[in-house]
């Protein structure tokens, strides 16, 4: 039961974690139809998995993560103009400070069902919003030419990421394009962008909760781990594939769609 357990949980949160949809709000429904749920056990599988979908992004962008530290330049990459270490820092920052002091008010008050539910339809109302006052022609129409500004920008859009439902991809995304960024390349940067914030986040939750853990529940982290992995690889290619032609108002409408579902089963 663990090992189907971890593997279907980390199947959802392999094919959320970066779309526009809410990874919090599925595992949250996930977990409550399996009955995993509200235990030290659950939650610090929730860490270990988003860990597997981290690693997906550090595979899919290697060339750039590693770009960002001088280690590789891009075909056609300008010498003096690319996405460096300062974007990364300027998109965290924000989100970094915020999350910092508010941690325990959040973990406390903001994962509940009606927080959630709350959070899915105003992260919709956001996404629509931002399709429809977005810039265009956009300034950035890839990673070399996001500025500063824009990214900091990104980052004070991340925070609204804090409250559980909103979805980190969904308003980064949404921040990138109301900045003046293209689909493809607010998605792009929204997805390097996560690397050190959920590596960050991660390594504090299990560094918490290290104690707790047990040689038997390898199993199911490791079940989870591997397949939040795979299916978070074929989800960004999926997604960058699929963005630049749909926009972010499907997804919206999905979230409203999930919202209901989130309230009749909460009930």
């Amino acid at each position: 039961m663990d090992i189907l357990i971890g593997s279907i949980l980390g199947m959802v949160e392999g094919l959320t974690e970066f779309a526009p949809v809410s990874s919090t709000g599925h595992m949250i429904l996930a977990g409550h139809l399996l009955g995993f749920e509200g235990t030290v056990r659950a939650t610090t599988f929730e860490v270990v998995i988003q860990l597997g979908s981290i690693s997906a992004v550090v595979v899919f962008f290697w060339k750039r993560l590693l770009s960002l530290v001088g280690l590789y330049r891009t075909p056609g990459q300008e010498k003096s103009a690319h996405l460096n270490p300062v974007h990364i820092l300027l998109g965290m920052f924000p989100a970094c400070l915020l999350g910092l002091l508010f941690h325990n008010y959040i973990k406390e008050k903001l994962f509940t069902a009606q927080t959630v539910i709350w959070a899915l339809i105003l992260g919709g109302i956001l996404m629509i919003l931002a399709e429809a006052f977005r810039k265009a022609p956009p300034s950035a129409a890839n990673l070399d030419q996001v500025t500063y500004s824009q990214a900091f920008i990104v980052g004070l859009f991340q925070c609204l990421a804090l409250w559980p439902g909103f979805s980190r991809s969904g308003s980064t995304i949404s921040g990138g394009l109301l900045a003046g960024m293209n689909h493809q390349t607010a998605s792009e940067f929204t997805f390097i962008l996560a690397v050190p914030m959920m590596v960050a986040a991660t390594v504090k939750d299990l560094l918490d909760n290290w104690e707790l853990l047990h040689a038997s529940d390898l199993p199911l982290f490791i079940a989870g781990f591997v397949t939040a992995f795979v299916f978070a690889l074929i989800s960004i290619r999926f997604f960058l594939r699929l963005i630049s032609r749909l926009k972010l108002t499907p997804f919206s409408i999905y979230r409203f769609i999930l919202a209901i579902a989130f309230w009749g089963l909460m009930k």
